[in-house]
């Protein structure tokens, strides 16, 4: 099946698509600072540029998109119907990165925390960020 958007169309709607300072990232970002927690954001020196250090706690956190990420069994992960094949080739190449990435930060000592968007829908979000702060403290 083709793309249903001209290449124009398609590059300014793929432009479009933030990979900083996301609405969910921002979620949590808000919630650590306002229990105290400092952070680094986006560090270029750390594989993966982690969207989110705490270099006191060695912890570094993700806020993954569902789609981008390939979360298994996750509502929001649904391969698109046009160039199906293209799309798994990319989520499967996000998620091969994700991993090689993870591999080198735990290496480096790095605790790792993942936050997935569903995670942080209106049903969910009390617990996931309470959550969150266990996984850092321990």
């Amino acid at each position: 099946m083709t793309d249903i958007h001209s290449a124009q169309v398609r590059s300014y709607n793929m432009s479009r698509v933030k990979n900083k300072n996301t609405k969910p990232e921002l979620l949590v970002r808000r919630f650590l600072f306002s229990k105290g927690y400092r952070y680094r954001l986006h560090d270029k020196k750390l594989p993966g540029k982690p969207d989110i250090i705490l270099p006191k706690y060695k912890t570094v956190i993700f806020v993954n998109g569902c789609f981008w990420h390939g979360h298994e069994s996750c509502k929001y992960y649904t391969i698109p119907k046009t160039r199906t094949e293209w799309w798994i080739k990319k989520i499967n190449g996000n998620i091969f990165n994700d991993r090689l990435v993870r591999d080198t930060l735990k290496k480096s000592g790095w605790k790792i925390v993942d936050v997935w968007g569903c995670e942080l829908k209106s049903s969910l979000i009390h617990n996931t960020l309470n959550n969150l702060i266990e996984k850092i403290l321990h």
